[in-house]
């Protein structure tokens, strides 16, 4: 082995990260384009990490739509499941319930959890008044009684580190809406913060993409994996890009958005060119996925000063 090869520097690992609670929209595959390019330019490798924990809201229609979604876009990836039954025998998130109740176990030992029985209700009033200061946190409450859910204590609202990508750090103040935020749900389940932090530790992700209207998540992530001493994590370099909004509102599942297989199906073409737009692509380019990498070589997003060089 020469000394070049010493050097060589391990390749960034990235994900794909949908929620099998509906179809995937084209907010959805927007956002996984811009992972896709990053990845591709950067000899980095994408992990399909599928996010099912909250089984109320799952539909095995909606998880096979993932699948056939990517696939029919040329979105590929090299980590993870690549069928549904893969999917289902090794890499569903209740395949790592053990590796989220040691993590809890850690807060728990730590004395850095509160048994809460507020609504949920109650605490966003509290959080949009201002005037939420974790009102359970002195009672005493039994952190394995029925119904209780854990909150994280964030008294003292300390900064966290946050590496932008192919940026310098910056120091972030957990945000207010994040005060106390929930680790485990009333019903035993471990709260989205707590799975995606361990999910991207576990699988060893360091370049995280998503909207910059989860930029305060990322900031109650990177304050989880300080609790947790989950320094690769604080490692790792976000992307928060735009989103696409209709008529003012972001798409959404909760908002209904069309599914991309559903208004696209018959113009593949036509669902390209839209993608290759918002990221400032002229419509001669955007033919194909391979045509939008070797256009990305040097251009810039239209939202950023940065390349996917």
């Amino acid at each position: 082995m020469n000394r070049l090869q010493k050097l060589q520097l391990p390749a960034p690992i990235t994900r794909f990260a949908p929620t099998p609670s509906g179809f995937l929209h084209v907010g959805n595959v927007y956002s996984f384009l811009i992972t896709w390019l990053l990845a591709r330019k950067n000899n980095g490798q994408i992990l399909l990490r599928i996010d099912d924990l909250d089984q109320e809201r799952v539909r095995p229609e909606y998880v096979e739509n993932i699948f056939r979604t990517l696939e029919w876009l040329g979105l590929d990836w090299d980590l993870g499941p690549f069928s549904v039954e893969q999917f289902e025998k090794e890499y569903s998130q209740l395949r790592r319930m053990e590796v989220y109740e040691a993590a809890l176990q850690k807060l728990e030992e730590a004395g850095a959890v509160f048994g809460c029985d507020c609504s949920r209700k109650l605490v966003k009033k509290l959080i949009e008044e201002h005037n939420y200061e974790g009102i359970c946190q002195h009672k005493g409450i039994n952190l394995h009684a029925h119904n209780i859910s854990w909150r994280l204590k964030t008294d003292g609202m300390d900064e966290v580190k946050m590496k932008h990508y192919r940026k310098s750090l910056t120091a972030e103040q957990l945000p207010y809406s994040q005060s106390h935020f929930v680790v485990r749900r009333r019903d035993g389940i471990p709260a989205y913060h707590l799975a995606s932090v361990i999910d991207d530790a576990h699988f060893g992700v360091d370049t995280i993409v998503r909207g910059e209207d989860l930029f305060e998540s990322s900031v109650a992530q990177l304050y989880l994996a300080e609790k947790l001493g989950l320094s690769a994590f604080s490692q790792a370099e976000f992307f928060h890009h735009p989103l696409i909004l209709d008529g003012g509102v972001k798409l959404s599942k909760s908002q209904r958005s069309s599914a991309v297989l559903d208004e696209f199906s018959q113009d593949k073409p036509h669902l390209l060119r839209k993608l290759g737009g918002w990221l400032g692509l002229p419509p001669e380019v955007c033919g194909s996925l391979e045509e939008m990498l070797k256009q990305f070589s040097h251009r810039k997003l239209p939202f950023s000063n940065e390349t996917f060089t």
